[in-house]
């Protein structure tokens, strides 16, 4: 099965809540950078250019979004709200009802993708 596929599998088997947020997560990181290739990692959709960019995943309560090199981005919005004191990851945490920053988060996506594309080491 492709990633792709996969990916659309697994955001069908979240019936509540979450499953409409990750898709609209896998959207809006498609949509800031259509360059991003789309892998199945750790259980979990990644996306990729260059490197890592991101990963998402619908956990018992939540739905997260982690930055492999988040620490290194600046975040000019705002959104880490989880993983403040991991070294090189930030995360997103979304909880039932609460909405996101659209237009914040396609620029977080797009600073990364920027990042790495820029090949600078990333805090540690």
């Amino acid at each position: 099965m492709e990633p792709s596929e996969r990916i659309t599998e697994y955001i069908a088997g979240l019936e509540d809540w979450r499953g409409p947020t990750l898709a609209r997560l896998r959207e809006l990181i498609l949509e800031a950078a259509p360059e991003l290739s789309e892998e199945w990692k750790w259980s979990s959709p990644v996306w990729s250019h260059k490197g890592l960019v991101c990963s998402a995943s619908g956990f018992k309560g939540h739905v997260g979004a982690n930055f492999v090199k988040g620490a290194s981005l600046e975040d000019r919005h705002g959104l880490f709200n989880s993983g403040l004191d991991a070294k090189a990851t930030r995360s997103i945490k979304l909880l039932e009802g609460e909405q996101l920053d659209e237009p914040a988060f396609r620029d977080l996506v797009r600073e990364a993708v920027t990042f790495n594309e820029a090949g600078v080491e990333a805090k540690s």
